[in-house]
């Protein structure tokens, strides 16, 4: 014989109206099931990662790479330009001093190190704030003429305009070549460090989610 399934009888249904009330001031006035500490978090954040280009060419000193890389975002100078006159300057070398006493990095002398605030050219991070704004100074001289530039650099912006060109003294011109060509332009617009970046290409972003 088939017996229907019988529901069981709860003999306390009458205090159902008042278990639901108890719930809805419990639930609403203490906000006990909605509390943060009870709600899975789903919240993801967006990190920039900023990278230095892979065609800014490196010192074998990640440090030092970052340093020169601040430097030309805040001076507007393209940091492959402050790279390729380090190189032929002192080859990465801080402590280099050349024979008529340019010092550092960026072989400055002690009066140019001094007028780009530059109190300790042994310190690679003042010398090459100072060499940078120096370049800049003279691309902005010479309106982006990079040969001009480097002749100043080298030679004093005086010998330039005496000679209304690259001075011809064979020290002078053989730096002016090999940094021309070691860099690759002739011309180089100094920027403000807002345009530095769209610019010279000096950040790569890239958007990461990380889960709170």
């Amino acid at each position: 014989m088939n017996c229907p399934r019988r529901l069981p009888h709860f003999h306390a249904a009458k205090f159902v109206p008042a278990a639901i009330i108890s719930l809805f001031f419990l639930t609403n006035f203490t906000g006990f099931f909605f509390s943060p500490a009870f709600r899975p978090t789903v919240n993801a954040v967006s990190q920039i990662v900023e990278m230095i280009p892979a065609d800014i060419p490196v010192s074998g000193d990640c440090d030092l790479d970052w340093t020169i890389y601040r430097a030309g975002q805040e001076a507007g100078v393209d940091p492959r330009f402050i790279h390729a006159v380090i190189r032929q300057e002192s080859r990465y070398q801080p402590k280099a001093m050349s024979q008529v006493g340019a010092q550092g990095l960026m072989q400055l002398m002690p009066a140019t190190a001094k007028r780009f605030g530059c109190d300790d050219p042994h310190d690679s991070a003042a010398n090459i704030k100072a060499g940078t704004k120096y370049l800049a100074w003279l691309l902005k001289r010479f309106d982006g003429d990079v040969a001009l530039a480097l002749a100043g650099y080298n030679a004093g912006e005086g010998a330039v305009d005496k000679y209304k060109g690259v001075p011809p003294y064979n020290e002078t011109q053989n730096y002016v070549r090999k940094i021309v060509a070691n860099y690759g332009k002739s011309y180089l617009q100094v920027v403000s460090p807002d345009e530095a970046k769209p610019t010279f290409a000096v950040t790569q972003p890239s958007e990461a989610s990380v889960g709170i």
